[in-house]
């Protein structure tokens, strides 16, 4: 295991860039640390997109530990256009090419199609532990921050053009700016074909085949690309970005880092045409690399095709601090794949962070520096105030055991008290944390577990059971009655007494298995026997083998 935990890393260069290069460090001294991160909300935000924000979360609050003074920024790119149909939305195909914020909103109370998109994954962050501050591009651009930059990359046009022609190897003749079109409204076909410098104006014509997915409507005009009447296209516009706003971190997935990517070009322009130096992990003579794909089931989340999971509903279904901690445990340049409904996954993912959490709160032991960094895991996926002392633990596998014995969360931790498995005595946070994991197991159970979890405790046997029992079953469920009825048992003694019970009935192990679980269950297998029966306690259980 790595001696330094990935964000400390991260944290440790970023003080240090600062230190040592002298434009950073006045950047930093007059508008602080700013760490940032941006999304076009082209429709439901997916959960690869929240890898980024909680990678930039948490080095935010690494910077932070480190005496700086640090803060995140996320902004909604809302003066993209509509540049895919969507097939939910057929009617929407009239706004391709319009800015998303200038598209209604497909749910009523929102300003627009992006804030709706955005608010519903922001709306959220609070439950993920997110410390930010929203803003959105188009805001950006109405308020003229970009004014500069957008003024120096048209005035330095034949820079870009060297930039785009050096590594694309294709002419590029376009004027680098896309007015939003003053007769039909739309961006995305917008083409600009000369900039006055003296005039400060983009001349443009709106082109019927500028793209393939949207029409233009051929109006040709001029305007200012001022205070919101166009944006730069992206890859500029990325670069204008960070000396606009004084960005000094800024991650993004590894697409963008590819060979000849958004980033490469964004670096060059910052440096050669801004002269800025990009935000970490770039500088003014390495790209650096992004963060690896946060894949479910295999495959690449992506908001405009409309692929995997979305990051709100993400929140419905597995705990945000249970999400949070693969993200703060995995470092950024590993795949996380996680499928929640291969067998398996989940109640991993649990077990690794109660053990995580043990090892925190010094119960096992570990070597000085493993715990060092399996500490700063659990610390940047908490959610809120730190415990001071561990909490009681019962796995998610228990936990779902128990919650399908009752619906009734306090009868529920009596169960486990009666069973031993936690305190006969709790605190109010103890309680609030049981609660907490009943209720994420009954999720589990709902959203993702395999039958085989599955069951309900029979009170009262049904008579097909009865009937197909044969004479030797019946004795050997007697047996067992009156086996819990002649002493305590703990899980290991009980578990050695059924095959005492086989022994003495003349029965097949299976065969006995399979019978109690039909008589209590009325299925042929399911959780542990010794630790059903104890669970959902003896008097309880010997009621139910009375039957027989």
């Amino acid at each position: 295991m790595d001696k330094i935990y990935w964000a400390d890393k991260i944290a440790k260069e970023v003080k240090e860039r600062i230190s040592k290069d002298p434009e950073v460090k006045g950047i930093v001294k007059k508008h602080g640390v700013l760490v940032y991160d941006e999304k076009t909300p082209s429709g439901e935000i997916h959960i690869g997109s929240g890898r980024g924000f909680i990678i930039h979360d948490i080095i935010t609050k690494v910077l932070k530990d480190l005496g700086l003074k640090p803060r995140f920024e996320l902004s909604s790119d809302d003066m993209d256009p509509m540049d895919k149909p969507i097939r939910e939305l057929p009617e929407y195909n009239q706004y391709l090419g319009v800015p998303f914020r200038n598209i209604p909103s497909p749910v009523k109370g929102y300003k627009s199609y992006a804030e709706y998109y955005f608010k519903q994954a922001t709306d959220k962050f609070k439950d993920y532990g997110i410390d930010v501050k929203l803003e959105t591009t188009g805001g950006n651009y109405d308020k003229g921050i970009f004014n500069d930059a957008i003024k120096k990359i048209l005035d330095n046009h034949d820079k870009v053009k060297a930039i785009f022609e050096r590594t694309y190897d294709k002419p590029y003749e376009k004027i680098s700016f896309n007015p939003i079109c003053e007769k039909c409204g739309k961006i995305g076909t917008t083409v600009s074909y000369a900039w006055d410098k003296k005039r400060e104006v983009v001349k443009y014509k709106c082109e019927p085949n500028a793209v393939k997915w949207a029409v233009g409507c051929g109006y040709e005009g001029e305007v200012s690309p001022y205070n919101g009447t166009g944006k730069l296209p992206w890859k500029l516009e990325w670069a204008a970005k960070w000396p606009s706003k004084n960005v000094v971190v800024e991650f993004a997935g590894k697409d963008h880092f590819a060979a000849n990517g958004s980033r490469d070009i964004a670096v060059m322009v910052c440096k050669e045409v801004l002269d800025y130096t990009p935000p970490y992990p770039s500088s003014r003579t390495e790209v650096g690399q992004g963060y690896e794909f946060f894949n479910i089931q295999g495959k690449k989340m992506s908001t405009s095709k409309g692929l995997g999971v979305g990051f709100a509903k993400m929140a419905e279904r597995i705990p945000p601090k249970i999400l949070r901690f693969i993200i703060a445990k995995t470092k950024p340049r590993s795949v996380i794949d996680f499928d929640p409904e291969r067998e398996h996954d989940i109640l991993l993912l649990y077990d690794k962070y109660d053990t995580d959490e043990r090892i925190y709160y010094g119960v096992d032991k570990v070597s000085k520096d493993e715990k060092r960094v399996i500490s700063r895991v659990y610390e940047l996926a908490q959610i809120g105030k730190i415990r001071k002392t561990i909490p009681p633990q019962i796995s998610l596998r228990h936990a779902s055991l128990i919650a399908q014995l009752s619906s009734d969360n306090e009868e529920c931790i009596r169960l486990l008290q009666k069973s031993d498995h936690i305190k006969s005595k709790i605190s109010k946070a103890d309680n609030e944390y049981l609660i907490e994991r009943l209720n994420s197991a009954r999720l589990w159970l709902k959203e993702f577990a395999h039958d085989k979890y599955k069951f309900t405790l029979q009170d009262v046997v049904s008579f097909k059971v009865k009937e197909i029992l044969t004479p030797k079953q019946i004795d050997s469920v007697r047996l067992l009655v009156k086996k819990l009825e002649s002493k305590k048992y703990t899980n290991d003694s009980l578990f050695e007494e059924f095959y005492t019970i086989c022994t003495e009935s003349g029965m097949k192990n299976t065969e006995f298995f399979e019978t109690c679980y039909q008589v209590l269950i009325g299925k042929n297998q399911g959780p542990k026997l010794a630790t059903l029966i104890l669970s959902a306690g003896v008097d309880r259980i010997i009621k139910i083998l009375k039957q027989i």
